[in-house]
Protein backbone atom coordinates (compact mmCIF):
# COMPACT_ATOMS: atom_id res chain seq x y z
CA UNK A 1 0.00 0.00 0.00
CA UNK A 2 2.63 2.32 1.17
CA UNK A 3 4.65 2.02 -2.55
CA UNK A 4 1.13 2.32 -4.33
CA UNK A 5 0.21 5.89 -2.35
CA UNK A 6 3.22 7.62 -1.87
CA UNK A 7 5.57 7.16 -4.60
CA UNK A 8 5.41 10.14 -7.61
CA UNK A 9 3.69 8.69 -10.79
CA UNK A 10 6.40 8.48 -13.38
CA UNK A 11 5.04 8.35 -16.49
CA UNK A 12 7.47 7.63 -18.82
CA UNK A 13 8.49 4.25 -16.61
CA UNK A 14 4.90 3.45 -17.17
CA UNK A 15 4.73 3.90 -20.96
CA UNK A 16 8.18 2.48 -20.93
CA UNK A 17 6.60 -1.27 -20.80
CA UNK A 18 5.54 -2.45 -23.98
CA UNK A 19 2.98 -4.73 -22.39
CA UNK A 20 1.55 -1.57 -20.79
CA UNK A 21 1.58 0.32 -23.77
CA UNK A 22 -0.70 -2.20 -25.99
CA UNK A 23 -2.80 -2.33 -22.36
CA UNK A 24 -3.72 0.89 -22.85
CA UNK A 25 -4.61 0.66 -26.55
CA UNK A 26 -6.84 -1.87 -25.59
CA UNK A 27 -8.44 -0.09 -23.46
CA UNK A 28 -8.79 2.98 -25.76
CA UNK A 29 -10.23 1.22 -28.27
CA UNK A 30 -12.40 -1.38 -26.47
CA UNK A 31 -14.20 1.59 -24.84
CA UNK A 32 -14.78 3.78 -28.17
CA UNK A 33 -16.49 1.11 -30.05
CA UNK A 34 -18.61 0.11 -26.48
CA UNK A 35 -19.05 3.83 -25.78
CA UNK A 36 -20.75 4.38 -29.51
CA UNK A 37 -22.32 1.02 -28.73
CA UNK A 38 -24.12 1.84 -25.57
CA UNK A 39 -25.23 5.09 -26.82
CA UNK A 40 -26.30 4.26 -29.91
CA UNK A 41 -28.28 1.62 -29.43
CA UNK A 42 -29.94 3.58 -26.31
CA UNK A 43 -31.03 6.33 -28.45
CA UNK A 44 -32.02 3.95 -31.11
CA UNK A 45 -34.58 2.39 -28.57
CA UNK A 46 -35.60 5.76 -27.26
CA UNK A 47 -36.31 7.05 -30.93
CA UNK A 48 -38.59 3.90 -31.42
CA UNK A 49 -40.37 2.91 -28.76
CA UNK A 50 -40.33 6.43 -27.00
CA UNK A 51 -40.44 4.91 -23.40
CA UNK A 52 -37.51 5.24 -20.66
CA UNK A 53 -38.74 2.06 -19.52
CA UNK A 54 -37.63 0.06 -22.30
CA UNK A 55 -34.13 2.23 -22.38
CA UNK A 56 -34.04 0.96 -18.84
CA UNK A 57 -34.36 -2.90 -19.98
CA UNK A 58 -31.90 -2.33 -22.31
CA UNK A 59 -29.14 -1.66 -19.58
CA UNK A 60 -30.96 -4.39 -16.87
CA UNK A 61 -30.09 -6.80 -19.43
CA UNK A 62 -26.41 -5.72 -19.83
CA UNK A 63 -25.54 -5.62 -16.30
CA UNK A 64 -28.27 -8.92 -14.96
CA UNK A 65 -25.20 -11.42 -15.86
CA UNK A 66 -22.79 -9.72 -13.69
CA UNK A 67 -24.90 -11.28 -10.51
CA UNK A 68 -24.32 -14.73 -11.92
CA UNK A 69 -21.42 -15.00 -14.23
CA UNK A 70 -18.83 -13.43 -11.50
CA UNK A 71 -18.79 -16.49 -9.19
CA UNK A 72 -17.76 -18.30 -11.59
CA UNK A 73 -15.35 -16.00 -13.04
CA UNK A 74 -13.56 -14.62 -10.65
CA UNK A 75 -12.45 -18.06 -9.90
CA UNK A 76 -10.89 -18.56 -13.58
CA UNK A 77 -9.08 -15.29 -13.63
CA UNK A 78 -7.28 -16.62 -10.23
CA UNK A 79 -6.40 -19.76 -11.88
CA UNK A 80 -6.04 -19.12 -15.95
CA UNK A 81 -3.91 -17.13 -17.53
CA UNK A 82 -5.84 -13.76 -17.44
CA UNK A 83 -4.41 -12.56 -21.00
CA UNK A 84 -5.86 -15.77 -22.93
CA UNK A 85 -9.53 -14.90 -21.30
CA UNK A 86 -9.52 -11.35 -22.27
CA UNK A 87 -8.75 -12.25 -25.88
CA UNK A 88 -11.43 -14.68 -25.86
CA UNK A 89 -14.01 -12.36 -24.56
CA UNK A 90 -13.41 -9.68 -26.91
CA UNK A 91 -13.51 -12.07 -29.92
CA UNK A 92 -16.78 -13.31 -28.90
CA UNK A 93 -18.75 -10.28 -28.25
CA UNK A 94 -17.28 -9.07 -31.29
CA UNK A 95 -18.80 -11.50 -33.34
CA UNK A 96 -22.39 -10.56 -31.92
CA UNK A 97 -21.91 -7.22 -32.72
CA UNK A 98 -20.67 -7.42 -36.21
CA UNK A 99 -23.86 -10.04 -36.50
CA UNK A 100 -26.19 -7.84 -35.25
CA UNK A 101 -25.01 -4.88 -37.16
CA UNK A 102 -25.37 -7.42 -40.40
CA UNK A 103 -29.15 -7.65 -39.42
CA UNK A 104 -29.58 -4.16 -39.24
CA UNK A 105 -27.65 -3.18 -42.66
CA UNK A 106 -30.30 -5.79 -43.92
CA UNK A 107 -33.37 -4.01 -42.28
CA UNK A 108 -34.35 -7.42 -40.35
CA UNK A 109 -33.27 -5.43 -36.99
CA UNK A 110 -35.73 -5.96 -34.01
CA UNK A 111 -35.56 -4.67 -30.64
CA UNK A 112 -35.26 -8.40 -29.62
CA UNK A 113 -32.29 -8.48 -31.78
CA UNK A 114 -30.82 -5.48 -29.61
CA UNK A 115 -31.66 -7.18 -26.53
CA UNK A 116 -29.91 -10.32 -26.96
CA UNK A 117 -26.70 -8.62 -28.46
CA UNK A 118 -26.71 -6.73 -25.25
CA UNK A 119 -27.28 -9.70 -23.06
CA UNK A 120 -23.97 -11.53 -24.89
CA UNK A 121 -22.31 -8.35 -23.98
CA UNK A 122 -23.31 -8.30 -20.77
CA UNK A 123 -22.18 -11.68 -20.26
CA UNK A 124 -18.67 -11.09 -21.56
CA UNK A 125 -18.11 -7.34 -19.72
CA UNK A 126 -19.32 -9.36 -16.51
CA UNK A 127 -15.90 -11.35 -16.60
CA UNK A 128 -13.32 -8.90 -19.11
CA UNK A 129 -13.00 -5.74 -16.64
CA UNK A 130 -12.93 -8.17 -13.82
CA UNK A 131 -10.09 -9.78 -16.25
CA UNK A 132 -7.84 -6.43 -17.37
CA UNK A 133 -7.95 -5.01 -13.97
CA UNK A 134 -6.39 -7.80 -12.47
CA UNK A 135 -3.90 -7.75 -15.87
CA UNK A 136 -2.39 -4.69 -14.81
CA UNK A 137 -0.86 -5.88 -11.71
CA UNK A 138 1.26 -8.23 -14.22
CA UNK A 139 2.15 -5.28 -16.52
CA UNK A 140 3.32 -2.36 -14.18
CA UNK A 141 5.82 -2.28 -11.83
CA UNK A 142 4.13 -2.27 -7.77
CA UNK A 143 5.36 1.48 -7.54
CA UNK A 144 3.36 2.59 -10.19
CA UNK A 145 0.11 1.20 -9.41
CA UNK A 146 -1.58 5.11 -9.18
CA UNK A 147 -0.14 6.08 -12.37
CA UNK A 148 -1.44 2.68 -14.24
CA UNK A 149 -4.98 3.27 -12.88
CA UNK A 150 -4.80 6.50 -14.02
CA UNK A 151 -3.81 5.93 -17.48
CA UNK A 152 -6.35 2.87 -17.61
CA UNK A 153 -8.56 5.63 -16.55
CA UNK A 154 -7.91 8.56 -18.86
CA UNK A 155 -7.75 5.73 -22.06
CA UNK A 156 -10.97 4.35 -21.44
CA UNK A 157 -12.09 7.87 -21.01
CA UNK A 158 -10.32 9.05 -24.17
CA UNK A 159 -12.39 6.47 -26.39
CA UNK A 160 -15.27 7.43 -24.86
CA UNK A 161 -14.23 11.07 -25.62
CA UNK A 162 -14.00 10.34 -29.05
CA UNK A 163 -17.24 8.38 -29.20
CA UNK A 164 -19.25 10.80 -27.92
CA UNK A 165 -18.14 13.05 -29.86
CA UNK A 166 -18.96 10.89 -32.66
CA UNK A 167 -21.69 9.03 -31.58
CA UNK A 168 -24.40 11.64 -32.72
CA UNK A 169 -22.84 12.40 -36.10
CA UNK A 170 -22.35 8.79 -37.11
CA UNK A 171 -25.66 8.00 -35.80
CA UNK A 172 -27.20 10.37 -37.91
CA UNK A 173 -25.13 9.71 -41.10
CA UNK A 174 -24.75 5.68 -40.55
CA UNK A 175 -27.47 4.32 -38.53
CA UNK A 176 -27.62 1.77 -36.24
CA UNK A 177 -25.92 -0.48 -38.29
CA UNK A 178 -23.29 1.87 -38.38
CA UNK A 179 -22.36 2.11 -34.91
CA UNK A 180 -22.68 -1.60 -34.49
CA UNK A 181 -20.63 -2.21 -37.30
CA UNK A 182 -17.69 0.08 -35.67
CA UNK A 183 -18.00 -1.62 -32.26
CA UNK A 184 -17.77 -4.68 -33.85
CA UNK A 185 -14.25 -4.09 -35.20
CA UNK A 186 -13.10 -2.31 -32.02
CA UNK A 187 -13.20 -6.02 -30.39
CA UNK A 188 -10.74 -7.58 -32.85
CA UNK A 189 -8.30 -4.71 -32.55
CA UNK A 190 -8.46 -4.88 -28.66
CA UNK A 191 -7.91 -8.70 -28.65
CA UNK A 192 -5.26 -8.27 -31.12
CA UNK A 193 -3.71 -5.74 -28.43
CA UNK A 194 -4.27 -7.89 -25.53
CA UNK A 195 -2.60 -11.07 -27.13
CA UNK A 196 0.68 -8.64 -27.48
CA UNK A 197 0.86 -7.31 -24.06
CA UNK A 198 3.12 -10.47 -23.25
CA UNK A 199 4.50 -13.74 -24.41
CA UNK A 200 3.83 -17.17 -23.26
CA UNK A 201 1.26 -18.83 -20.41
CA UNK A 202 1.52 -17.59 -17.09
CA UNK A 203 -0.55 -18.72 -14.09
CA UNK A 204 -1.41 -16.08 -11.57
CA UNK A 205 -1.01 -18.87 -8.98
CA UNK A 206 2.17 -19.84 -9.69
CA UNK A 207 4.23 -17.94 -7.16
CA UNK A 208 2.51 -19.99 -4.24
CA UNK A 209 3.67 -22.26 -2.43
CA UNK A 210 1.22 -24.80 -3.57
CA UNK A 211 2.54 -25.81 -7.27
CA UNK A 212 -0.89 -27.69 -7.92
CA UNK A 213 -3.59 -26.36 -9.97
CA UNK A 214 -6.14 -27.93 -7.95
CA UNK A 215 -4.63 -28.05 -4.24
CA UNK A 216 -7.84 -28.80 -3.13
CA UNK A 217 -8.20 -31.99 -4.84
CA UNK A 218 -7.29 -35.41 -3.91
CA UNK A 219 -3.96 -37.74 -5.60
CA UNK A 220 -6.71 -39.62 -7.00
CA UNK A 221 -8.52 -36.74 -8.54
CA UNK A 222 -5.70 -35.28 -9.78
CA UNK A 223 -4.59 -38.73 -11.57
CA UNK A 224 -8.12 -38.48 -13.19
CA UNK A 225 -7.56 -35.23 -14.27
CA UNK A 226 -3.68 -35.92 -15.92
CA UNK A 227 -5.07 -39.07 -17.59
CA UNK A 228 -8.31 -38.09 -18.43
CA UNK A 229 -9.85 -41.55 -16.64
CA UNK A 230 -12.79 -41.17 -14.24
CA UNK A 231 -14.73 -38.18 -15.35
CA UNK A 232 -17.01 -38.53 -12.50
CA UNK A 233 -14.12 -38.18 -9.95
CA UNK A 234 -12.36 -35.54 -12.06
CA UNK A 235 -15.56 -33.41 -12.30
CA UNK A 236 -16.12 -33.55 -8.62
CA UNK A 237 -12.66 -32.77 -8.04
CA UNK A 238 -12.96 -30.06 -10.06
CA UNK A 239 -16.03 -28.84 -8.34
CA UNK A 240 -14.65 -28.92 -4.76
CA UNK A 241 -11.61 -26.64 -6.26
CA UNK A 242 -14.03 -24.23 -7.54
CA UNK A 243 -15.68 -24.29 -4.56
CA UNK A 244 -12.71 -23.98 -2.26
CA UNK A 245 -11.42 -21.07 -4.44
CA UNK A 246 -15.17 -19.35 -3.74
CA UNK A 247 -15.00 -19.85 0.14
CA UNK A 248 -11.49 -18.79 0.38
CA UNK A 249 -12.39 -15.19 -1.40
CA UNK A 250 -15.28 -14.61 0.92
CA UNK A 251 -12.87 -15.41 3.48
CA UNK A 252 -10.71 -13.11 2.76
CA UNK A 253 -12.93 -10.07 1.79
CA UNK A 254 -14.59 -11.12 5.18
CA UNK A 255 -11.36 -10.14 6.68
CA UNK A 256 -10.22 -6.83 5.20
CA UNK A 257 -13.01 -4.11 6.11
CA UNK A 258 -11.13 -1.58 3.90
CA UNK A 259 -11.12 -3.47 0.78
CA UNK A 260 -14.96 -3.74 0.98
CA UNK A 261 -15.19 -0.31 1.87
CA UNK A 262 -13.31 0.69 -0.96
CA UNK A 263 -15.41 -2.10 -3.15
CA UNK A 264 -18.67 -0.48 -2.17
CA UNK A 265 -17.84 3.12 -3.46
CA UNK A 266 -16.05 1.91 -6.52
CA UNK A 267 -19.71 -0.31 -6.86
CA UNK A 268 -21.95 2.68 -6.67
CA UNK A 269 -19.93 4.69 -8.98
CA UNK A 270 -19.61 1.94 -11.38
CA UNK A 271 -23.25 1.26 -11.04
CA UNK A 272 -24.26 4.75 -11.18
CA UNK A 273 -22.58 5.81 -14.69
CA UNK A 274 -24.12 3.13 -16.17
CA UNK A 275 -28.12 3.56 -14.81
CA UNK A 276 -27.78 7.06 -15.29
CA UNK A 277 -27.57 6.53 -19.24
CA UNK A 278 -31.56 5.59 -18.45
CA UNK A 279 -32.35 9.34 -17.62
CA UNK A 280 -29.80 10.96 -19.61
CA UNK A 281 -31.60 9.97 -23.06
CA UNK A 282 -34.18 11.47 -21.59
CA UNK A 283 -32.73 14.69 -20.78
CA UNK A 284 -31.23 15.19 -24.04
CA UNK A 285 -34.27 14.73 -26.13
CA UNK A 286 -37.35 15.85 -23.33
CA UNK A 287 -35.27 19.09 -21.57
CA UNK A 288 -32.19 19.80 -23.85
CA UNK A 289 -33.66 19.34 -27.12
CA UNK A 290 -31.10 18.67 -28.50
CA UNK A 291 -31.22 15.15 -30.21
CA UNK A 292 -28.96 12.34 -30.68
CA UNK A 293 -25.89 15.44 -31.20
CA UNK A 294 -26.58 16.61 -28.03
CA UNK A 295 -26.34 13.19 -25.88
CA UNK A 296 -22.97 13.00 -28.02
CA UNK A 297 -22.03 15.87 -26.39
CA UNK A 298 -23.19 15.35 -22.81
CA UNK A 299 -21.37 11.77 -23.15
CA UNK A 300 -18.37 13.70 -24.35
CA UNK A 301 -18.59 16.36 -21.86
CA UNK A 302 -18.19 13.34 -18.92
CA UNK A 303 -15.26 11.63 -20.56
CA UNK A 304 -13.46 15.12 -20.91
CA UNK A 305 -13.92 15.49 -17.33
CA UNK A 306 -12.79 12.30 -17.10
CA UNK A 307 -9.55 12.76 -18.56
CA UNK A 308 -8.77 15.91 -16.79
CA UNK A 309 -9.41 13.81 -13.46
CA UNK A 310 -7.73 11.11 -14.42
CA UNK A 311 -4.48 13.50 -14.76
CA UNK A 312 -5.15 15.12 -11.66
CA UNK A 313 -5.65 11.99 -9.24
CA UNK A 314 -2.33 10.94 -10.46
CA UNK A 315 -0.43 13.79 -9.06
CA UNK A 316 -2.82 14.30 -5.49
CA UNK A 317 -0.43 14.40 -2.32
CA UNK A 318 -0.70 11.27 -0.43
CA UNK A 319 -2.08 13.46 2.41
CA UNK A 320 -4.82 14.95 -0.35
CA UNK A 321 -6.15 11.89 -1.47
CA UNK A 322 -8.39 10.52 1.06
CA UNK A 323 -10.08 13.42 1.29
CA UNK A 324 -10.60 14.71 -2.19
CA UNK A 325 -11.81 11.32 -2.58
CA UNK A 326 -15.08 11.64 -0.30
CA UNK A 327 -15.39 15.14 -1.40
CA UNK A 328 -15.28 14.20 -5.00
CA UNK A 329 -18.30 11.78 -3.91
CA UNK A 330 -20.34 14.50 -2.23
CA UNK A 331 -20.00 16.39 -5.24
CA UNK A 332 -21.24 14.08 -7.52
CA UNK A 333 -24.46 14.14 -5.14
CA UNK A 334 -24.91 17.78 -5.78
CA UNK A 335 -24.30 17.73 -9.61
CA UNK A 336 -26.78 15.07 -10.14
CA UNK A 337 -29.05 16.84 -7.91
CA UNK A 338 -28.68 20.22 -10.41
CA UNK A 339 -28.47 19.12 -13.65
CA UNK A 340 -32.33 18.73 -14.37
CA UNK A 341 -33.14 21.96 -13.84
CA UNK A 342 -30.14 23.25 -16.39
CA UNK A 343 -31.88 23.74 -19.48
CA UNK A 344 -29.19 24.64 -21.99
CA UNK A 345 -26.99 22.18 -23.16
CA UNK A 346 -23.98 24.02 -22.73
CA UNK A 347 -24.51 23.90 -18.63
CA UNK A 348 -25.56 20.47 -19.08
CA UNK A 349 -22.30 19.49 -20.35
CA UNK A 350 -20.37 21.71 -17.77
CA UNK A 351 -21.73 19.66 -14.93
CA UNK A 352 -21.52 16.55 -17.00
CA UNK A 353 -17.66 17.18 -16.91
CA UNK A 354 -17.28 18.04 -13.55
CA UNK A 355 -19.33 14.99 -12.31
CA UNK A 356 -17.00 13.62 -14.79
CA UNK A 357 -13.96 15.00 -13.03
CA UNK A 358 -14.87 13.34 -9.70
CA UNK A 359 -15.63 10.06 -10.95
CA UNK A 360 -12.11 9.76 -12.24
CA UNK A 361 -10.56 11.18 -9.34
CA UNK A 362 -12.79 8.28 -6.96
CA UNK A 363 -12.15 5.89 -9.35
CA UNK A 364 -7.98 6.04 -9.25
CA UNK A 365 -7.78 6.54 -6.04
CA UNK A 366 -9.98 3.33 -4.93
CA UNK A 367 -8.58 1.50 -7.88
CA UNK A 368 -5.11 1.99 -7.09
CA UNK A 369 -5.36 1.53 -3.12
CA UNK A 370 -7.00 -1.97 -3.84
CA UNK A 371 -4.17 -3.10 -6.57
CA UNK A 372 -1.99 -2.12 -3.19
CA UNK A 373 -3.66 -4.17 -0.70
CA UNK A 374 -5.34 -6.62 -2.91
CA UNK A 375 -2.84 -10.28 -3.55
CA UNK A 376 -2.25 -10.84 -6.79
CA UNK A 377 -3.61 -14.52 -6.43
CA UNK A 378 -6.94 -12.45 -4.57
CA UNK A 379 -7.28 -10.27 -7.18
CA UNK A 380 -9.53 -11.81 -9.73
CA UNK A 381 -11.72 -12.95 -7.00
CA UNK A 382 -11.99 -9.59 -5.43
CA UNK A 383 -12.45 -7.63 -8.84
CA UNK A 384 -15.29 -9.98 -8.97
CA UNK A 385 -17.34 -9.40 -5.98
CA UNK A 386 -17.37 -5.76 -6.59
CA UNK A 387 -18.74 -7.05 -10.28
CA UNK A 388 -21.23 -8.83 -8.36
CA UNK A 389 -22.55 -5.80 -6.17
CA UNK A 390 -22.53 -3.14 -9.08
CA UNK A 391 -24.43 -5.12 -11.21
CA UNK A 392 -26.79 -5.84 -8.14
CA UNK A 393 -27.23 -1.72 -7.71
CA UNK A 394 -27.45 -1.13 -11.42
CA UNK A 395 -30.44 -3.64 -12.14
CA UNK A 396 -32.30 -2.46 -8.90
CA UNK A 397 -31.32 1.29 -9.92
CA UNK A 398 -31.86 0.90 -13.68
CA UNK A 399 -35.73 -0.47 -12.93
CA UNK A 400 -36.31 2.25 -10.40
CA UNK A 401 -34.74 5.21 -12.82
CA UNK A 402 -37.22 3.94 -15.80
CA UNK A 403 -39.95 3.85 -13.90
CA UNK A 404 -39.93 6.98 -11.85
CA UNK A 405 -38.77 9.35 -14.62
CA UNK A 406 -41.36 8.06 -16.99
CA UNK A 407 -44.00 8.40 -13.76
CA UNK A 408 -42.58 10.93 -11.87
CA UNK A 409 -39.95 13.06 -13.94
CA UNK A 410 -36.78 13.34 -15.38
CA UNK A 411 -35.93 15.35 -12.01
CA UNK A 412 -37.03 12.70 -9.74
CA UNK A 413 -34.64 10.03 -11.37
CA UNK A 414 -31.89 12.57 -10.80
CA UNK A 415 -32.80 12.91 -7.19
CA UNK A 416 -32.19 8.95 -6.72
CA UNK A 417 -28.86 8.65 -8.51
CA UNK A 418 -27.65 11.84 -5.80
CA UNK A 419 -29.26 9.86 -2.67
CA UNK A 420 -27.09 7.02 -3.80
CA UNK A 421 -23.86 9.14 -4.16
CA UNK A 422 -25.14 10.28 -0.61
CA UNK A 423 -24.30 7.05 0.24
CA UNK A 424 -21.30 6.50 -1.46
CA UNK A 425 -20.26 9.43 0.61
CA UNK A 426 -20.46 7.93 3.51
CA UNK A 427 -18.70 4.58 2.14
CA UNK A 428 -16.09 6.87 1.31
CA UNK A 429 -15.94 8.41 4.01
CA UNK A 430 -15.37 4.87 6.24
CA UNK A 431 -12.70 3.49 3.93
CA UNK A 432 -10.57 7.31 4.75
CA UNK A 433 -11.44 6.47 8.55
CA UNK A 434 -9.69 2.71 8.03
CA UNK A 435 -6.60 3.37 6.03
CA UNK A 436 -5.77 5.97 8.54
Amino acid sequence: MTAATTTRVDWKLIFAQRGFRYFFVAMFVSLFGSGMNFTGVSWYILSTTHSTVKVSLQVIVVTLPGMLVPFLGGVLIDRFDRRYLGVALDLVRGCTVLGTAALAHWGHLELWHLYAMTLVNGMGSAMYWATVNALVQEVIPPSQYTGASAATLIGVQSGMLIAGSFVGFVYDGAGIAGILAIDGLTYFVSAFCLYRVRRGYISPRQHLKYPREFSEATEATAEALESGEMPAVAEAGLSLAIYADLKEGFAYLKRQPVVRALGLTHAVMMASVVSANVVLVALANDILHAGARGLGFLEAGWALGAIAGGLIASQLPRTLRLNVYVLAMASLAAAHLAIPFVAFLAGAVALQAASGLCRAVGGVVAQSALLGIVPRHFMGRTQSAIAILTTSLQVSMSVALGWIAQSSGIAAGFLLLALLYVAATFSASRARQLLR
